[in-house]
């Protein structure tokens, strides 16, 4: 198996409402989760499956992996120029599942808002070609199966709590203000 390299999401630096202090810590966080799956990839390699030993590796992958993945899905679908989501296929799967682009925005926001830790999922479900708004409390627990994260959300408080405090709503306004998506729509289309 492949290790991996950590992205570059410096271009976020300066990104209106999250300090460059608060970023950089979040970028060395992700930089973690990548470095440890690299470090778990190598130490599966030189187990013997069935030990408990591999076993207990093969359990921590997931929350590694997916530490990994879901910071280069938010950091990916995060801009300084943000724009409105225009018309399009996922405007379309938007309005057609919650009626409006405000109900949704309403929606994900508002599972944002909710009490505990994890992320905010805009996923596809591949087999019915639907959107839906899903929590995913950590990184391996939640995951919907058959379904492609069109926008994440960070809500652990590493992603607000420098900045915000327990003012989660400012942070949510934030992101909201933030969104790229075009990343978000070539994600959909990608199916």
């Amino acid at each position: 198996m492949q290790t991996y390299s950590p992205k570059d999401f410096k271009h976020l630096l300066g990104l209106t409402g999250l300090s460059d202090v608060l970023l950089t810590n979040h970028f060395t966080l992700y930089e973690g989760y990548v470095t440890n799956t690299n470090k778990l990839i190598e130490l599966l390699g030189s187990k013997e499956i069935g030990t408990p030993e591999y076993s207990e590796l093969q359990r921590r992958f997931g929350w590694e992996w997916n530490g990994m993945r879901m910071h280069e899905l938010y950091f990916g679908n995060m801009t300084k120029e943000s724009s409105p989501l225009k018309d399009g296929m996922l405007k379309e799967k938007i309005e057609k599942t919650y009626n409006s682009f405000e109900n949704w925005e309403k929606n994900f926001l508002g599972l944002g808002a909710m009490r505990g830790i994890g992320w905010v999922v805009l996923a596809h479900d591949t087999e019915k070609d639907e959107l839906m708004n899903v929590w995913v409390n950590e990184h391996d627990l939640g995951h919907l199966v058959g379904t492609t994260p069109i926008l994440v959300m960070d809500v652990f408080e590493h992603a607000y709590m420098l900045d915000y405090g327990i003012k989660k709503a400012g942070y949510l306004e934030t992101f909201s203000r933030s969104i790229n998506w075009t990343a978000a729509e070539e994600r959909l289309s990608k199916k």
